[in-house]
């Protein structure tokens, strides 16, 4: 039985805890939950079937073989400053953006196996997209177990930590410019005279649609394009103009910046 802890039960925490109980069942998992908000750990606890016990982030810690850290990042070094003063040794897996591995393991007391992860929100739909990185002391078995957690709700890729600041700034940050190029081509729908509803809905399923073709062909989006695009017809019009207005070039610099940033956030 895995027994696993929780402390921060917010959204994205809760999505991860839920994932693993949909993946292993109830019977093979054990939680233990701990917040500063009481009606978060209830509604979690509310919305779980596998056994469970409430408690201090200390005896959170204590109770469990893994612990998954979903406070905010201001809040991290006080925490595991806290946790460190806790007899024993466990995984502890970290969703705070910007926390380098050196710094969580400083404050953890220097001896705890630990991986830092980026998550992103749509794995409270099953469908987010995850990277890691282990620390000094976490091991080969640590990195499937942070794989079993972070996959139970979408994809997990293990990456060096110096790469997770990229990652941060494509499918950490990556949802907001996807839906703001839903928006953007239901608005072209409604400028033609498609009702809202109807132009939000096959603009969404059309994006949804194409990163399926991208996940299960294993084509190159270039060849998928290809496919779309005939000659002298309504696609390479339609991409003519998103050449001319910097569509691609704007994205690229998005991830750029957004990558920046949270190596900026991580400096601080």
């Amino acid at each position: 039985m895995l027994k696993l802890g929780l402390i921060g039960c917010g959204k994205m925490g809760g999505a991860l805890l839920r994932g693993v109980e949909g993946a292993l069942g109830k019977s093979a998992l054990h939680v233990a939950l701990s917040d500063v908000v009481p009606a978060a750990v209830a509604s979690l606890q509310k919305a779980l079937t596998c056994r469970g016990t409430i408690g201090t982030p200390s005896e959170v810690a204590a109770l469990s073989d893994v612990v998954i850290l979903a406070v905010k990042p201001a809040d991290m070094k006080a925490l595991c400053t806290t946790l460190a003063k806790v007899k024993g040794g466990r995984l502890y897996l970290s969703i705070a953006a910007g926390i380098s591995l050196s710094d969580l393991e400083l404050w953890l007391g220097g001896k705890q196996r630990v991986i830092r992860s980026m998550p992103n929100t749509p794995a409270l739909v099953g469908a987010g997209a995850a990277a890691f990185s282990r620390g000094a002391k976490a091991t080969e078995d640590d990195a499937a177990l942070a794989v079993k957690i972070l996959g139970s709700v979408g994809i997990a890729d293990e990456v060096p930590e110096k790469l997770l600041d990229a990652v941060t700034g494509l499918s950490g940050s990556g949802p907001a410019y996807v839906y703001t190029v839903i928006e953007a081509m239901a608005d072209g729908a409604v400028l033609m005279g498609l009702p809202r509803a109807s132009a939000l809905r096959l603009a969404a399923q059309t994006v949804l649609g194409a990163a399926k073709m991208v996940l299960e062909t294993g084509k190159h989006p270039a060849a998928l394009r290809d496919e779309v695009t005939s000659p002298g017809g309504t696609t390479i019009a339609a991409l003519e103009q998103l050449e001319a207005h910097g569509l691609r070039n704007a994205l690229i610099q998005a991830v750029r910046k957004a990558a920046e940033k949270s190596k900026d956030l991580g400096a601080k």
